[in-house]
């Protein structure tokens, strides 16, 4: 089991920040207060080594849209990252909120990193499963991990796990599918079932970037305990995340909703059932439908039920009395006690 679990009951729920904080270390902070306090149980960013990360090519390419906050996509992707002395002050906040600090590691600087920070726990992402020398180097470290499978293919997934499992067994298997936003007829929650029955000694997730709630309570019922959310302050922001992320609002609800739903799944206590308030306050007892006499056998036709202001034998008997004989006369409307009938054998 994760070991940021209690138990096979309890849920772990994580605060996809990411790069949302658009590189200002006073958004990342609030970002930890904020979602803290709505219920996260860690707080998650993304750390890179751009200049490693990105071919010269791929780092020099011009960046022509909307969400850029640069001429090319390096500098923009520089403009978004956090320095090291702020991660500091990230895991800071974190301990001072009680919340886990976890970040993706996306390239082996930026994991180095990340276990000098002493980091709660390491996000794989999809674009890393199958990606064993980079798997085996996060494994090494010891710390828990937490990987998504987005894009994954059922070896590609069982290999990542397996190089993982060399070093240990502290990590969390999270359903993902690579859309963003990804619409509600391509979830696959259904995968969450496949990836039990593959790894039954595993703990899974779910990893999701649909724009709802719903998700949640689902994806707890077929089988997952950990949880990752996007989340944003403000969803008109720019930046191609916060359209499909949660505010405090929503993700508090979604919070609410997977705690709750281990919650409704025992049965009632049969013997408190027809003890509720309500039933003492407007249950119906057994009546007399008309005046009757001594000897009289009770059938369907002569009893009814009646509103008391104390409760006398419950209407849901009525199969009790059905047959039986009366020892006294009673009057219509007037309750039947148990003491006042006989079954004949």
């Amino acid at each position: 089991m994760f070991s940021f679990l209690k138990d096979d009951k309890d849920s772990f729920i994580i605060a996809e920040v990411g790069q949302n904080h658009q590189g200002d270390i006073e958004t990342a902070k609030k970002y930890i207060r904020i979602f803290a306090d709505a219920g996260a149980d860690a707080i998650k960013f993304q750390t890179r080594n751009n200049r490693y990360l990105f071919s010269n090519d791929a780092y020099t390419k011009t960046y022509d849209s909307e969400n850029s906050f640069a001429n090319t996509y390096g500098e923009h992707r520089e403009k978004l990252e956090l320095k090291e002395h702020e991660l500091e002050k990230i895991k800071e906040e974190c301990l001072n909120f009680n919340v886990k600090f976890m970040s993706t590691a996306f390239d082996e600087p930026s994991l180095d990193l990340l276990c000098k920070l002493e980091v709660d726990a390491i996000k794989i992402a999809s674009f890393d499963i199958g990606n064993l020398p980079f798997i085996d180097k996060i494994a090494k470290t010891s710390i828990p991990v937490v990987i998504s499978t987005g894009g994954g293919l059922d070896n590609q997934i069982k290999l990542s796990i397996e190089e993982i499992q060399k070093y240990h067994s502290d990590l969390a298997l999270l359903h993902c599918v690579s859309e963003y936003p990804c619409p509600v007829d391509k979830l696959g929650l259904s995968e969450i079932t496949n990836l039990s029955t593959n790894f039954p000694n595993l703990t899974i997730g779910l990893s999701d970037h649909f724009n709802g709630i719903s998700t949640g309570p689902i994806a707890y019922l077929l089988g997952a305990r950990v949880f990752e959310k996007h989340v944003t302050l403000d969803r008109s922001l720019k930046g191609t995340d916060h359209s499909f992320s949660l505010t405090s609002h929503g993700f508090s609800q979604f919070v609410r909703d997977i705690k709750r739903t281990p919650k409704m799944l025992p049965s009632k206590p049969k013997d408190t059932l027809g003890k509720e308030k309500v039933f003492q306050k407007l249950g119906k007892s057994i009546v007399a439908a008309s005046d009757l006499k001594k000897g009289d056998i009770l059938t369907l036709d002569n009893l009814s039920g009646k509103i008391f202001n104390e409760n006398h034998v419950p209407v849901r008997n009525s199969a009790d009395f059905v047959g039986a004989r009366l020892l006294n006369d009673i009057n219509s409307g007037d309750p039947i006690e148990l003491s006042e009938i006989a079954i004949d054998e």
